[in-house]
């Protein structure tokens, strides 16, 4: 395993599973990056269950490349590759690259003009207990979607950034939340 890294520094990690950096001569890729969170520990969703943390460490096991990216939950449709996926305090935090596919490109262009913000996850139901709410201890974790209504409200997109940027001053980059969190976060 690598050194810890700070989610802020994910950024420049091309994979949760090698924590390696791209080298100084890499090739640029293409692709906006988004990062934000697809899902919030211990609040309650639409449906009234809650994610409690730990709930998708078996899961983030089989590392970010196990997980597709999908638009709107839909299997046929994906729309780039998860590159991070790590529980935090806050939640599933979540980077990943639109590809320069047709359904990429559209996923880009609706997250850039701020129509698409949401993050949502598929999952099956390990462990829980309670009824209203129903408390998920463990899940596994099936795939991360782009979404326009989430499950979960405070589930979004918090940045977004051309290529291998990071968003940050002086860099072109958007940031589609009204109440972003510190880079750190």
């Amino acid at each position: 395993m690598g050194e810890a890294r700070s989610p802020a520094k994910a950024w420049v990690q091309p994979t949760a599973e090698t924590g390696s950096r791209p080298s100084p001569g890499h090739a640029k890729r293409s692709g906006l990056r988004f990062a934000g969170y697809a899902a919030v520990f211990d609040r309650p969703d639409r449906g009234g269950d809650v994610v409690r943390a730990g709930a998708f460490a078996r899961s983030l096991k089989r590392g970010a490349r196990a997980v597709p990216l999908l638009w709107q939950h839909a299997p046929e449709r994906p729309i780039g590759r998860v590159e991070y996926l790590k529980e935090d305090r806050r939640g599933l935090r979540v980077i990943a690259r639109l590809s320069d596919g047709a359904a990429g490109r559209e996923a880009a262009a609706l997250l850039k003009e701020g129509a698409v913000r949401g993050l949502s996850f598929g999952y099956r139901v390990r462990a829980a207990s309670g009824e209203a709410p129903r408390e998920l201890t463990e899940l596994e974790l099936v795939e991360i979607s782009l979404v326009t209504l989430p499950m979960q409200p405070k589930a979004r997109v918090h940045a977004v950034a051309d290529g291998d940027q990071e968003p940050g001053p002086g860099q072109r980059s958007t940031r589609v939340s009204k109440r972003s969190p510190p880079a750190s976060v």
